[in-house]
């Protein structure tokens, strides 16, 4: 039987979603509980792998088990094993030749920003600036982004293809902490958390609006902006042609 899950995790207790040998990872864990509700070794295919510090909402990954177990008991089964920094929230069954990551249609991240006093309960949770944002130039900067671009300049890590789809950027203020929320196809590595220091580089007028657009028309001149801490990212939503199920 073929399955996708989809999970939630708090991030700061954990080495990222990858496997690692010596360190705890969602992906060490969740395989470690579906091997022995399986009785039999069991890999994952993730969504997408989250950093060191980066938390999700709705992350998925997919697998195949040799027993059959419906959804509901399976929740249960997994849930009693990985919690408590770890929650499957939901369970399908899926088609067999259904990939996680290969499927994906279109993926939702949020950044977090503290606007308020530096709160010790928020620092795992929430970027928490030392001096006043410019919310209003980093909405400029933002829109810069949208639609198809190379973003070489705010991916790190080398790859064969850098171009992407941002399909939008929005802003939304909730008492202290705003929230940017991205919307697009797919995003590499890193590349959330160097648009959002690219932001701040921004408000923060160590960069122009200028660098911006010279960094996305000119891929191959490098530029260097800030990595936004990890602490602020969360992995919101992935979404699947529903025929992809």
């Amino acid at each position: 039987m073929h399955y996708l899950i989809s999970i939630s995790y708090d991030g700061s207790k954990f080495h990222g979603f990858q496997r690692l040998k010596d360190y705890p990872t969602i992906q060490k864990k969740l395989e470690e509980a579906l091997t022995i509700i399986n009785k039999k070794e069991v890999t994952i295919k993730g969504a997408g792998r989250t950093d060191h510090g980066v938390h999700a909402l709705d992350q998925k990954a997919s697998f195949s088990l040799d027993v059959n177990i419906d959804p509901n008991h399976l929740k249960l089964a997994l849930n009693s094993l990985v919690k408590p920094y770890i929650y499957i929230t939901d369970v399908k069954v899926v088609s067999p030749n259904f990939h996680a990551r290969f499927n994906t249609l279109k993926k939702v991240y949020v950044y977090k920003i503290n606007l308020g006093k530096f709160n010790p309960l928020l620092e795992d949770y929430t970027y928490q600036p030392t001096t006043k944002l410019n919310i209003k130039a980093m909405k400029k900067c933002a829109k810069l982004f949208l639609g198809v671009h190379n973003f070489q300049n705010f991916v790190s890590g080398s790859r064969p293809n850098y171009d992407c789809i941002i399909y939008s950027i929005d802003f939304k203020k909730k008492n202290d902490i705003i929230e940017i929320t991205f919307t697009g196809k797919s995003f590499y590595r890193y590349m959330v958390r160097n648009l959002v220091g690219a932001m701040l580089d921004v408000s923060t007028n160590k960069v122009t609006l200028e660098d911006i657009k010279e960094a996305l028309t000119k891929p191959n001149i490098k530029k260097q902006f800030k990595t936004a801490i990890p602490n602020g990212l969360y992995l919101k939503k992935i979404y699947y042609k529903e025929d992809n199920l």
